[in-house]
């Protein structure tokens, strides 16, 4: 990837650097992949750039964040077959490889936005598995929700992914509970990696 300050001078690096690739370092050169192109279009091996302040800087590529939320809702699925603690540790490999290659792009507001996404899926999925009125009364009551409303929250009709984001279940599934149970967040790592 060469950059330039103006398509003119793009153009021009694009001419003279082409020869020198092929008759000089006996390269093969994609004609169809070498383009000329704003550094806002280009993707690079899942990052993307952008302008700030007169500045190039570097984020994720669209297409790639779609990927890690996909492999997320994958591994937090109910249906994969795993436990908790086996879906916990395979979420937390996949974070810690997922961060680690990223980790120089800006990224913080995603991985916040991802972050709460993602304890809300965990929410539900926990909240599926009680499945019995009585197993819901009886866990949020043992995670300090007094009774009256414990029993009211179990006997919810709403769906799941509702269910999920009502202000019962991010008290009693807080954060901390989740951290608990072994899960790790992005925003978390990601603090972690770059301190």
């Amino acid at each position: 990837m060469i950059f330039c300050k103006s398509r003119r001078s793009a153009k021009r690096t694009y001419e003279n650097i082409l020869p020198y690739i092929e008759k000089r370092l006996f390269l093969k050169v994609n004609r169809e992949k070498t383009v000329v192109e704003y550094v806002g279009k280009v993707k690079f091996l899942g990052f993307a750039f952008y302008r700030y302040k007169g500045k190039a800087r570097i984020r994720i590529h669209p297409k790639f964040v779609a990927k890690m939320r996909n492999k997320v809702r994958e591994l937090i699925s109910r249906s994969n077959g795993m436990g908790n603690e086996a879906r916990a540790m395979k979420l937390r490999r996949y974070i810690m490889g997922w961060v680690n290659y990223f980790k120089i792009a800006d990224m913080k507001r995603l991985l916040f936005n991802t972050d709460e996404w993602m304890r809300r899926r965990i929410r539900m999925i926990f909240w599926k598995q009680w499945k019995r009125v009585k197993t819901k009364y009886e866990m949020l009551k043992s995670l300090g929700i007094q009774k009256q409303k414990a029993w009211e929250y179990a006997n919810t009709r709403k769906g799941y992914w509702r269910t999920s984001n009502r202000p019962i279940l991010s008290k009693s599934l807080n954060n901390n509970v989740i951290k608990g149970f072994g899960f790790l967040f992005f925003s978390k790592y990601y603090r972690h990696v770059t301190a």
